[in-house]
């Protein structure tokens, strides 16, 4: 076949989306991701030449180099039009090295959505490599390889092997042990509260006890409850004042890489990395019916914009009007913003195209395709819906100087609501409570008087979603760092999942400890955030980036010749097991490994044997019914359930089985976690029982 036109893409995926958009003159190829990175055997950085990379041609890349240039010889033109950010701009550049093009030419063809209309605009404007984003690029990859590439044979040789440490991902444990610590310096406190349950027109409402006497009055004991509670007599209760206010609440605005990530973890119980993996399909193209064929249902993913092209905010707009009418437009259009140091001139993540309903591509997607390309679309035609309208209503109900207050609220009109609420870290949801009529000076009856005993609780421990709302309010990190960041604390053994929420582990505080103690600076929050504006302002020319990697490497090069000095060595102590080595006799040990704890004799190297750490779960195999259920770990620390059994049995589980089978369908029922809540349903069918605190 012949053509004129070479196009180079990151990915094989987007490449056949492409190439049927552009037409015969075309040639669309892919390099699969990076062709040129720093070597992995050694630093690759030339430290008395300006920190000049020293850049290889990946190993394994040697084919697709190969065909590229051949490809490229041919070719009148070549295109380079990896993704629209500063990693795809790099990899651009790389290739213009590898194939000799000219840096100056305009060659370099970017656009924010994969649909043929998009496409075929950004051929008409090819644009120079921005060298800037480039450095911008080079820059973080240098800093970080110092970092690694310094810390973590230091850390090998004190500690244990395989370990390392990271800029971004070295501020993320610290924060996880920092919590920890909070939780375990943690003192509860009591308190108490006195609810009330009245009764007007067979209908009942709470009120909550608010003042004693005009006064705010602490309810911190047993004794305070009965100074307020020997005031009351009787079960009558005077209205003293109702206030009725209208309340406008407005829509979350579109996605950004974070907020996606985060409300995926909430709503669909995606891992970060899984988010990023279906929105990537999302992005390169989905093959819907022959009419369409494939096309790209959503917009670059990595953005930290919350901004929507006019066109967009057209098309949302009559989607809006002609669905759901006029009233529940918005009438000013939320412009949306553009984060500090955000990706180029990136939109929010949103749909190609607001008139693919989900409904009407169901078809083609697989289901989590479905769940979080709903999700997305949900969110942006929300975004530019009207407020909701909220009623609420405040009753201040007295006896004998005890004021109590029932609070209520009806929503008058849905507006976005209709289409999407954004779920809350808590788990909790704004629900309506409607009291029911009642005037000032009316008297109403208490059915029942609650008091009730509580105390304080420690911060929750982070789950993937808080934590990357935290790094990112804080400036740490950028959107496409959150999920390798958060795979590889987990990986190193450095934090377990437990219930979906972040634990540290002994080896996490030992290399915490170490990294705080000699490298301050490293896991200074201020610090690193300071470090990404000064990232930013290399990728809009404010800063030179030598100067960057100069000012941060010799204050860190001096920590690092002193921990290389200072650093005591740490031994890792076996554990005794408690029972003997079936082998050799010899007693058995609990050793840490990479991938946790685990058996291990203690005549090692003499004798090899080893056995994983089994945790019963006091269930039968609900599929052999010989074997017991224990929990086991994936290599990347996540728990997973199984048979003991295995390999003859092969039963394994993401979520615990309880031991019963369902009522409805007979089989296995399992527990459900979730916002410190467990629910039981059946592993098969939509039975459910009811949620347990």
């Amino acid at each position: 076949m012949s053509y004129k036109y070479l196009v180079i893409v990151e990915s094989p995926a987007k490449a056949k989306t492409i190439e049927k958009y552009l037409g015969r003159n075309y040639k669309v190829v892919a390099s699969v991701g990076h062709i040129r990175d720093l070597p992995k055997s050694k630093m690759g950085i030339d430290f008395d030449n300006n920190f000049d990379p020293q850049y290889i041609n990946i190993r394994g890349k040697g084919p697709v180099i190969k065909e590229l240039k051949k490809y490229a010889k041919k070719a009148e033109k070549v295109y380079l039009a990896a993704d629209p950010d500063r990693e795809g701009e790099a990899i651009a550049w790389h290739l213009a090295h590898i194939l000799d093009l000219d840096l100056n030419d305009n060659n370099r063809v970017v656009f924010n959505e994969i649909t043929k209309p998009a496409v075929k605009e950004a051929f008409k404007e090819p644009r120079k490599i921005n060298v800037d984003l480039v450095d911008a690029q080079q820059a973080r990859r240098i800093l970080d390889r110092l970092v690694g590439y310094s810390i973590s044979p230091l850390l090998w040789k004190k500690v244990k092997k395989g370990l390392s440490a990271g800029r971004v991902q070295s501020v993320a444990l610290k924060m996880i042990i920092d919590r920890e610590d909070e939780i375990k310096a943690f003192k509860p406190e009591e308190y108490w509260s006195i609810a009330n349950n009245f009764i007007k027109s067979r209908k009942k409402f709470r009120a909550n006890f608010a003042k004693l006497d005009g006064k705010k009055f602490e309810l911190s004991t047993a004794e305070d409850v009965k100074v307020v509670t020997d005031r009351l007599t009787g079960s009558d209760y005077t209205v003293q004042k109702i206030t009725k206010k209208e309340r406008n609440r407005k829509p979350a605005q579109p996605f950004t890489t974070s907020s996606l990530q985060q409300e995926a973890a909430r709503r669909l119980n995606f891992r970060t990395r899984k988010t990023m993996m279906v929105a990537q399909q999302l992005y390169e193209g989905i093959k819907l019916g022959k009419g369409e064929g494939t096309v790209g249902l959503i917009t670059y993913m990595r953005t930290d914009s919350t901004r929507l092209s006019d066109t967009a905010l057209t098309e949302i707009g009559q989607f809006v009007e002609n669905t759901y009418g006029s009233e529940y437009l918005a009438t000013t259009k939320a412009a949306g913003k553009k984060a500090k140091g955000s990706q180029d001139a990136h939109e929010a993540i949103r749909p190609s195209s607001v008139m693919r309903t989900p409904a009407s591509i169901e078809q083609y997607l697989d289901k989590d395709q479905m769940k979080l390309y709903s999700l997305i679309w949900s969110r942006v035609v929300a975004s530019q819906m009207a407020p909701a309208v909220l009623d609420t209503m405040r009753v201040e109900l007295d006896q004998n100087g005890v004021l109590f207050v029932a609070n209520g609220s009806k929503i008058k009109f849905p507006g976005f609501m209709k289409v999407y609420v954004e779920s809350k870290d808590d788990g909790k949801e704004e629900k309506e409570n409607i009291l029911p009529e009642l005037a000032e000076g009316e008297v109403v009856k208490s059915v029942d008087l609650e008091p009730k005993q509580h105390f304080t609780q420690p911060p929750a421990r982070y789950s993937e979603a808080t934590l990357i709302k935290t790094l990112e309010e804080n400036g740490v990190g950028r959107p496409s760092t959150y999920a390798p960041t958060l795979e590889t604390i987990q990986k190193r053994y450095y934090v377990k999942l437990n219930a979906r929420r972040f634990e540290p582990t002994e080896l996490g505080e030992i290399v915490n400890s170490l990294i705080c103690e000699f490298f301050p600076q490293i896991v200074n929050m201020s610090f690193t955030a300071e470090m990404e504006k000064d990232l930013d302002n290399i990728a809009i020319a404010k800063e030179n980036w030598v100067d960057v990697v100069s000012r941060f490497y010799e204050p860190f090069k001096k920590e690092l010749d002193l921990a290389e000095t200072n650093m005591e060595k740490i031994q890792i102590k076996d554990e005794p097991a408690g029972f003997d080595c079936e082998l050799c006799g010899s007693p058995m040990v609990i050793k840490l490994g990479r991938y946790g704890k685990f058996y291990a004799c203690s005549n090692f190297p003499e004798c090899r044997n080893t056995k994983a750490i089994v945790k019963k779960i006091g269930v039968k195999c609900p599929e052999c019914q010989k074997g017991d259920v224990i929990e086991k770990k994936t290599k990347k620390n996540r728990i997973f359930y199984g048979c003991d059994r295995y390999p003859e049995c092969e039963f394994t589980s993401w979520d615990k089985p309880v031991g019963r089978n369902c009522p409805k369908c007979n089989k296995y029922l399992i527990e459900k976690k979730a916002r410190g809540s467990v629910q039981i349903q059946c592993s098969d069918c939509d039975y459910k029982e009811d949620i347990q605190k």
